[in-house]
């Protein structure tokens, strides 16, 4: 798959202003507001340290984020754009850079409906890549950024795929729920309750991306209840499902071999290539991985790709967006667990 040059960089990390650099240009992605345009003759995207380096007919100028605030730094003196605090852990080992860059590409997709899987792309919280978010800001010391919109959340299902009731959705949301509150919160009867509709045979069952995937959904149900240390009735049915290797958390012993997923599957989707590997110890694909911004999604159906047209109109013919969070969580938690020999 071509996936057209990237050459931008997205600023805004947790609940920061969201801003797009561009050729030479500052936009606010919310408003298209340009905020500040420069003369560049030359500019470097160092997305491990979280800047944009410009030099200029005026001098070098230089766009970054750090712990406290996302600013500029150029001659004759800088400007604060936004400020709130988020923790940058430094990570250690070969892939630390890496990790910071997948770390801030989840960051960035925090917008105020939710952590959604892109903010050029999607408006609203998808459970599955917003729980996969989860595990990555339970690592770094960010759950704050989003603890306030879990308490908030009142649905079983976001009913994001067409409108479907995807029993994922459960489990995920009982996991998220696990991160800031406890059993007694006010949609855990609720889910419970929805997961009974969907019992069979001991295990839970239901469309996940049009297909029923019996383990992978009762894996995140056993997964739910356990953070939250509720009774778990299910059993992990042994009967073959594409997805079951993208839960590598825990019951990698329950799992009916299948075919891997297919080349086209990798490119278009590579957030499955990353679970996947992680799941079976495979080496990480590192080819699944772009420059600036490193991670995406493409052809996804309910993806507004119109909106890349702030990037570039090959963007929006290709239909592909980055970055992506599920992609951006996949990656880390594959490399950060593999760098501390998990």
């Amino acid at each position: 798959m071509e996936i057209p040059e990237p050459g931008y960089h997205i600023f805004g990390m947790g609940s920061r202003r969201k801003l797009l650099y561009r050729g030479g240009a500052l936009l606010d992605i919310a408003t298209g507001e340009e905020l500040r345009r420069w003369d560049v003759s030359s500019e470097t995207i160092d997305t491990a340290e979280h800047r944009v380096v410009l030099e200029t007919s005026g001098g070098t100028v230089t766009v970054l984020e750090d712990e406290e605030s996302l600013r500029t730094e150029e001659p004759g003196g800088g400007e604060v754009l936004a400020g709130s605090p988020v923790r940058l852990p430094r990570f250690e080992g070969r892939y630390a850079g890496l990790l910071r860059a997948l770390h801030a590409e989840v960051l960035v997709n925090i917008i105020p409906a939710g952590p959604v899987p892109c903010l050029l792309v999607y408006d609203t919280p998808w459970y599955r890549d917003a729980a996969m978010m989860c595990m990555v800001l339970e690592r770094t010391g960010n759950l704050h950024l989003v603890a306030d919109w879990i308490m908030s959340l009142a649905e079983v299902f976001d009913r994001n795929n067409a409108g479907n009731r995807e029993p994922d959705n459960l489990g995920e949301l009982l996991y998220m729920i696990s991160l800031v509150s406890d059993g007694s919160h006010p949609p855990v009867p609720g889910i419970l309750a929805a997961a009974r509709e969907f019992e069979r045979e001991g295990h839970i069952a239901g469309l996940t991306d049009g297909a029923e995937h019996p383990v992978y959904q009762t894996k995140w149900m056993k997964f739910g209840l356990r953070a939250l240390g509720l009774d778990d009735p299910y059993e992990i049915p042994e009967v073959a499902d594409s997805y079951s290797a993208l839960f590598w958390m825990d019951w990698r012993d329950r799992h009916v071999p299948t075919e891997p997923f297919g080349e086209r599957s990798r490119e278009l989707y590579p957030y499955l290539a990353w679970a996947e590997a992680h799941f079976h110890g495979w080496p990480p694909p590192m080819e699944l991985a772009g420059a600036a911004p490193i991670t995406w999604e493409a052809r996804a159906s309910e993806a507004d790709y119109g909106r890349m047209s702030a990037v570039s109109a090959g963007h929006v013919e290709a239909r592909v967006s980055l970055p992506h969070t599920w992609h951006a969580a996949e990656m880390f938690l594959y490399l950060v667990e593999s760098e501390q020999g998990n």
